[in-house]
C-alpha cells in the first residue's frame, strides 16, 4: 500500500473510531425526539411541522423551550434520516418531516417502537453495559453487577421498572404479531387450545384469538407479571413458573423467551414443554431471531447487536441455527422447521417426535 493511500487508510479508521466512541450520542437524540413526543407533533400538523411549532407543543405552560437546543438534536436526526427537512423557496420558515422510521415514534400508533426506546435506553438499562469488560474478566451477569440482583427480581419489586419493561415487550409484541398472522396463517388452524409461555401481559396471545375464535388460549407468565395485564375475551391469565410446570395444552407459542436463558435452563424449558404438550401433533413454535453469521438481509446486523443486549440484561444469547437445534435436541425435540416471516424474528416449528 502507498504512503497516500496508508494515510488516508489510517485517517479514515480514526474517523470510524470517532463515530463508534459517540455511537450513544444517536440513541439518545432517538430517545428524546420519544420524550418529547416530536414525531406526535409533526404528524399532529399533518406531516410537517416548524422548529417553531414544535417548540410550542413541547411547552408546558411551566418552561420554555430551548429552541436552539432542539434545533441541534433535530440537525443530527435528519442527518440519520429519522426526519426529514424541507426549505420552502420563498423564505418562510423549514419544515420537519417524518420518515418511514420516525412513524415507528408514534406514541398512539397501532405499531410503535417509542415504548421500547424509552425502555432500552432508560438508565436503569444503560447501566450493564458499562460492565462488559468486568464480565469477561470474572464472568456472571451485567445486570446483576450493576444492581444487585436479576431483571426479572428489579421488575417483581419496582412497579416503575416492572412498567418500562412490560410496555417495552408489549409494543415489539405488536410490531412482530402482525408479521405472526401474516406468515403463519396455516399454523394455528390445527390447534385447539394454545398456552403462550412468558406472554407478558397478553399482547400476542390476544391477537391471535381474533382471528382464531376456536383456540383455548392461556396467557402464562410470572404472577407479577399476569397480575397486571387487562382482560381479553377467550384469553385466561395464569399465573407460574415455566421452571417447574407449563399448563398442559395442544401446543405452546413462546416469542422472545429463551433468549433470555442459558442453553441449560433452555433446556429445563423445553422439557417442561414436552411434558405439556401431546406426544402426538403436539408442538411448540418458538419465535426468536436465527443469527446467520455473514447474513446480509435488513435485520441481520441487528440480530448481533441485541445479542449484546443478551449480555447486559439477562444471562441468554441469540443463537444461530446450529446452536438452536443444540437445545432443541437437548429439550427432546428431533425435529423442527424454519419458517421465515416479514419481522427480525423467525418461527421454528418444533415437534416431539420425528414426522
Amino acid at each position: 500500500m502507498e504512503r497516500t493511500e496508508l494515510d488516508e487508510a489510517r485517517l479514515q479508521g480514526q474517523a470510524e473510531i470517532w463515530r463508534y466512541m459517540f455511537s450513544f450520542a444517536d440513541s439518545m437524540a432517538l430517545k428524546s425526539a420519544v420524550e418529547l413526543r416530536i414525531a406526535d407533533i409533526i404528524y399532529s400538523y399533518g406531516g410537517a411541522a416548524t422548529l417553531s411549532q414544535i417548540a410550542s407543543c413541547i411547552n408546558d405552560g411551566l418552561t420554555s423551550p430551548d429552541i436552539t437546543t432542539l434545533a441541534r438534536i433535530m440537525r443530527l436526526l435528519v442527518r440519520r434520516k429519522i426526519f426529514t427537512i424541507h426549505h420552502p423557496s420563498d423564505g418562510r420558515d423549514s419544515l420537519y418531516n417524518l420518515t418511514h422510521s420516525s412513524r415507528w415514534l408514534l406514541h398512539d400508533s397501532e405499531q410503535s417502537l417509542a415504548p421500547m426506546v424509552l425502555m432500552e435506553n432508560h438508565p436503569w438499562q444503560m447501566a450493564p453495559w458499562h460492565y462488559f469488560s468486568q464480565c469477561v474478566k470474572e464472568g456472571g451477569d451485567a445486570f446483576k453487577k450493576a444492581h444487585g440482583c436479576e431483571i426479572w427480581d428489579l421488575a417483581s419489586r419496582n412497579p416503575d421498572f416492572n412498567k418500562l419493561f412490560n410496555d417495552g415487550l408489549a409494543c415489539t409484541s405488536k410490531v412482530v404479531t402482525s408479521a405472526i398472522l401474516s406468515g403463519y396463517k396455516q399454523g394455528f388452524n390445527s390447534i385447539g387450545s394454545l398456552v403462550d409461555v412468558g406472554g407478558g401481559t397478553g399482547g400476542l396471545i390476544s391477537e391471535i384469538i381474533k382471528v382464531y375464535p376456536h383456540i383455548k388460549c392461556v396467557n402464562f407468565d410470572l404472577p407479577h407479571v399476569v397480575s397486571t395485564a387487562p382482560a381479553y375475551n377467550g384469553v385466561s391469565h395464569i399465573g407460574g413458573d415455566m421452571f417447574l410446570a407449563i399448563p398442559n395444552t395442544d401446543a405452546i407459542i413462546m416469542k422472545w423467551i429463551l433468549h433470555d436463558w442459558d442453553d441449560e435452563d433452555c433446556i429445563k424449558i423445553l422439557k417442561n414443554c414436552k411434558k405439556a404438550i401431546p406426544k402426538e401433533n403436539g408442538k411448540v413454535i418458538i419465535i426468536e431471531i436465527i443469527l446467520k453469521e455473514d447474513g446480509s438481509g435488513v435485520f441481520d446486523e441487528i440480530g448481533f447487536i441485541l445479542d449484546l443486549a443478551m449480555i447486559a440484561h439477562t444471562n441468554g444469547k441469540e443463537r444461530t441455527e446450529v446452536e438452536w437445534k443444540k437445545i432443541l435436541e437437548g429439550g427432546g425435540f428431533f425435529h423442527y422447521k424454519i419458517i421465515n416471516i416479514p419481522s427480525l424474528l423467525s418461527i421454528i416449528e418444533a415437534y416431539p417426535d420425528d414426522k
